[in-house]
């Protein structure tokens, strides 16, 4: 294969991958709440700023321990944003359960905003771009080609987290219970299932995955600024609705196309970069007016 043909190949994947990290939580959150949590990018983007914020102090006390430092910094990134997903339910989500769809909508774009503008407010700087580390340097001979580790690194951990997600929905007790909160509530409380702390559990879970797909974001880009969150959530999000809100293998489908897209336009057009989001959104807009529920949703019935 062509080493030029199989960089865009690799890039496809990469982003791909990281893509349908954030799409998923997106599709999980609408599937169990059916509420669009908008501010689902910022506040997995705040993962990368956690990463290192804890990578500064532990290098800072043990200069000899950069590789342990790194593996406990994403762990750390994880587990945080996986807490403030939870906290950004309990304060902010919760409360508009039973509203009209648009109150939750404001209420999440909202939320997003103040993520945002925390993040400017209270990490050094903020308002600059932050370099961030390559999680690995190294390359590797493929079919004569050379890659990046780093990309083959993404794609397997973020096939890896797809097939945790997927098992843990469909063989643990926890995603049986997420699958019968998202059936029928009230049929779920009747079967000492307590909602609430499903809610908690799947927006722990969400915003966990997400972080992943932001840390390896922010690695693959080099760098993280505070307003990362709006593209990536947007990016994800449109992942989502074009696989059809509420379908897992429709968001990874989704946000391959938008990557394919992504792609193809910087391979293919001068200032390719500058023009790849126009291209992947009105691929959003041709799915919604072609299929408006997405190409694995199933359309909605109501019955009057």
């Amino acid at each position: 294969m062509d080493a030029l043909v199989l960089q865009y190949v690799m890039n496809w994947l990469v982003l791909g991958c990281i893509y349908a990290l954030v799409a998923l939580g997106f599709s999980l959150l609408f599937g169990v709440l059916n509420v669009i949590h908008f501010s689902h990018g910022d506040v997995v983007i705040v993962a990368p700023f956690v990463v290192l914020a804890v990578l500064q102090g532990l290098v800072a006390a043990m200069p000899a321990a950069t590789a342990g430092a790194l593996a406990l910094a994403l762990a750390a990134a994880i587990l945080a944003v996986g807490i403030l997903g939870v906290i950004a339910d309990w304060l902010v989500i919760r409360r508009f359960r039973r509203a009209p769809a648009m109150m939750a909508l404001v209420a999440t774009v909202a939320l997003g905003t103040v993520v945002r503008e925390l993040i400017r407010m209270f990490y050094p700087q903020g308002s600059n771009p932050k370099p961030f580390p390559r999680l690995i340097e190294a390359q590797v001979a493929l079919g004569g080609v050379t890659v990046p580790v780093f990309s083959l690194l993404a794609i397997a951990v973020s096939v890896a987290m797809m097939g945790l997600l997927f098992a843990m929905m469909r063989f643990t007790p926890l995603g049986l219970r997420i699958r019968a909160v998202a059936e029928d509530r009230a049929t779920a409380r009747l079967m000492a299932i307590r909602p609430g702390r499903i809610f908690a559990a799947t927006f722990f879970v969400a915003s966990a995955v997400g972080a992943i797909g932001a840390i390896l974001f922010a690695s693959y880009a080099g760098a993280v600024r505070f307003d990362f969150g709006i593209q990536l959530g947007l990016i994800g999000f449109s992942g989502a609705v074009i696989g059809g809100l509420g379908s897992m293998l429709g968001a990874i489908l989704g946000s391959l196309l938008i990557a394919g897209i992504d792609v193809l336009v910087q391979a293919t057009m001068a200032e390719g970069a500058s023009y790849r989001l126009v291209f992947a959104f009105l691929l959003v807009i041709l799915v919604l007016v072609l299929k408006p529920s997405g190409l694995l949703g199933r359309p909605a019935i109501e019955k009057v």
